[in-house]
Parts: C-alpha cells; sequence; structure tokens
C-alpha cells in the first residue's frame, strides 16, 4: 500500500511537471505609424503608369493637426521635372482604433463621415467638407458656380486649353495669364496648401479646384476663402514636379475626389469648349475664343441663370407665353445673363445643343426657348411652373 501511495505520488509529480506554464501574452504591434498609411492609400490609388511604379520616396505626406487618435494633413505624389507632368494628391483625415488608421481623402464619402465626427476639423471646414457626395457632374448637372480665377472684370489670356492635370485624360485644365498676374478663388471653400505653389480649395457640391505654379502662395490649412480670395501670383513654380515655361496659373477641375474633364462647364459664364490637349478654347454666347485670345471675367453664373445663345449672333426674343405663337415683348442680345424663374414645354426649338420644347419664364415674367440658353443643365432649373 505504502509502495502504491509513493508509486501515486510520483505519478502526480510528474504529471504537474509535464503541464506547460502558460506562455506570457505576445507583444502587441506597434502602430503603423498614420504617415505609413496615408502613403498606403496615395500609392494604392495612382492613376497613371509612373504613378504606379513610385515608391515612397516620391510623395510626401504633411501632418498638419493631430488630436489623440485623429490626424489631418496632406498627401501628395511628386511629379517628374517633364512636359505635362504634375503632382497628385489630396488632403486627408484619419482615425486610429485597435485595428490600425482609417484614412479617407477629401471628395471621398467616407471623408466627410470623418469630417463630421472629427475634433480637427473647424465649424467653418464641416460646413463645405460633410456636403454629401453626389453623382459625377451632379447627374448631368455642369453648374459650378464658379468665376474664373483672376479678378472679375479683367480679361487674361487663354495660353492652354483644356489638357491634363497629370498627364493624359481627363482633360481637366485650362492655363491662363495675364491681367494683373494675381490668382484668385474661382469660388469659395477651404483652401489647402498642397506644396510650395500649389494650393486647393474645396467647394460645395463636390467639387474642388487647384492651382499650381504660383509664386507668392498663401500657406492655409482650412483657411475659409471668399470668391475672389488671393491665393498667389502666376508664376512658374515647380516644387513638386512638372515644367512650366512662362508665367501661368494651372487651373484643374475636380469632383468627387478625382480630377474631371473641364470640357462643358462653366466657368466665369464662359462654357469650357475641348479638343485635342491644349487645343479647344471657350464660349460665350455665340462668342468663341481660342487658345491664345483673351476670357473676360464675367463672374459666377447663379444657379438660376443662363447665357443667351442665340447660336450665330443677334438676338433673342422675349414671348408673352411658352411658345413662339404669343407676342413678342422685345429681345435680349447674344451674351446677356438672365434669371429664371421657372419652365414649361412650348413649341420645339433647336439650338447649339440640340432641340427642345422647353422655355423659360424669366422673372420679369416674359418667356424665352431654352434651346438658347447656356444653363449648364438639359432640363428646368428652377422648377415648373
Amino acid at each position: 500500500m505504502r509502495r502504491f501511495m509513493f508509486s501515486c505520488a510520483l505519478a502526480a509529480i510528474g504529471a504537474s511537471a509535464l503541464v506547460p506554464t502558460p506562455a506570457a501574452a505576445a507583444p502587441r504591434p506597434a502602430p503603423v505609424p498614420v504617415t505609413d498609411a496615408v502613403t498606403a492609400k496615395l500609392l494604392g490609388q495612382a492613376g497613371t503608369a509612373t504613378a504606379r511604379g513610385a515608391g515612397a520616396d516620391r510623395t510626401r505626406v504633411t501632418v498638419t493637426r493631430t488630436e489623440g487618435r485623429w490626424a489631418f494633413g496632406t498627401a501628395v505624389l511628386l511629379a517628374d521635372r517633364s512636359a505635362d507632368a504634375h503632382p497628385t494628391g489630396s488632403v486627408f483625415l484619419a482615425r486610429s482604433d485597435a485595428k490600425g488608421w482609417t484614412v479617407a481623402f477629401d471628395g471621398e464619402a467616407s471623408f466627410g463621415d470623418l469630417a463630421a465626427a472629427s475634433p480637427l476639423v473647424s465649424g467653418n471646414e464641416k460646413a463645405v467638407l460633410t456636403t454629401p457626395v453626389t453623382p459625377m457632374y451632379a447627374g448631368g448637372d455642369y453648374r459650378t458656380g464658379m468665376a474664373l480665377p483672376f479678378a472679375v472684370g479683367q480679361t487674361w489670356t487663354l495660353t492652354g486649353g483644356p489638357h491634363g492635370w497629370g498627364g493624359g485624360a481627363p482633360l481637366s485644365s485650362i492655363d491662363l495669364s495675364g491681367g494683373d498676374q494675381v490668382v484668385r478663388a474661382a469660388r469659395a471653400g477651404t483652401a489647402y496648401t498642397m506644396c510650395t505653389g500649389w494650393i486647393r480649395v474645396i467647394h460645395d457640391r463636390g467639387y474642388s479646384t487647384d492651382y499650381y505654379h504660383l509664386w507668392s502662395s498663401i500657406s492655409v490649412n482650412g483657411a475659409a476663402v471668399g470668391q475672389g480670395a488671393y491665393l498667389g501670383y502666376t508664376g512658374t513654380d515647380v516644387t513638386c514636379g512638372g515644367s512650366a515655361t512662362g508665367r501661368h496659373v494651372h487651373f484643374g477641375l475636380r469632383q468627387n475626389s478625382a480630377y474631371v474633364p473641364i470640357a462643358g462647364h462653366g466657368i466665369g459664364k464662359w462654357d469650357i469648349v475641348g479638343g485635342a490637349a491644349y487645343q479647344g478654347g471657350a464660349r460665350h454666347g455665340s462668342a468663341y475664343v481660342g487658345v491664345g485670345g483673351g476670357l473676360y471675367n464675367y463672374g459666377a453664373l447663379g444657379f438660376n441663370q443662363g447665357v443667351v445663345d442665340a447660336n450665330g449672333g443677334g438676338s433673342l426674343t422675349r414671348r408673352s407665353g411658352p411658345g413662339s405663337g404669343y407676342g413678342a415683348l422685345g429681345s435680349l442680345a447674344d451674351g446677356a445673363t438672365v434669371t429664371i424663374s421657372c419652365s414649361a414645354s412650348g413649341s420645339s426649338h433647336t439650338g447649339r445643343y440640340g432641340t427642345t420644347a422647353l422655355w423659360d419664364r424669366l422673372t420679369d415674367g416674359s418667356w424665352v426657348s431654352d434651346a438658347y440658353l447656356s444653363t449648364g443643365v438639359n432640363g428646368p432649373i428652377n422648377g415648373w411652373c
């Protein structure tokens, strides 16, 4: 019996000796720096073969604000110092949790969600950055509410027609120079310095505008700017890459986090007209200006306004009702700006952009055919009468 008990005791000792001691918990890996997370997203979204082949050494991530688990800043993919090359980049918001960083770029739906919750975003910024993302071109709506990026009343030279921001399509940008050489915000919004010589202004309705090659540009980190606010002087700055022959501003149009074709959009009461890269021009009423010509800045076209395009000059007859059978009440000069109160169906007419039976009632009570108005929208722009 004693031998049995001793054997059991030995067995118990042996068993306990074989039980592994609990392993110490593995140390939690250090969180990835926010700059690495932003860089990975930037490179992952690069849209050109050159950009996709770039490494982290071709990026510039600048964290301008931090608080707790939040970070805010700019992310730029540098360009080669070659013709047709321009840097690309975004304003970013990032929030960390146990899984890592969630990063969003301006124009993305998730960017607006983060902006609404972030303590880093001011009230003025929230009003713009949380604007709901709309369908590209707002579902066929090409209105921008923008002036040209210089003082209203000045005439500048269109030195380059629609061409790409980062080379190739989309032809999102035009080059402008002249006047007092002061570059101004095309529409109110919040402004950010992407790099020396490059300012981005984020507007409502998903739009933003880029201004590159600037000299003496402002240094901003979310400042509210009004339409016409000073951004810098035309120049030849290529701090972040590209090239510039002769001082000018490279003006680019973005919507929903991507560059979009600038042709078809109304800016400064001109409809930008496309063509081969650096060709094309702009049209105000029936007047067309090509590369090398002067663009007068008429200011922004209101969202309930149109520019008379008599499709060849002359004038547009105002009627007492929505059709050519109604009495004439006078006429409007080609290029005139009108304000529309509502629209209705009437007699059919063919203008520059096609045939329509839509008629617009103006604020003075007279009617004109929508076929002879440039409004930026195919359809009523201020409701039905």
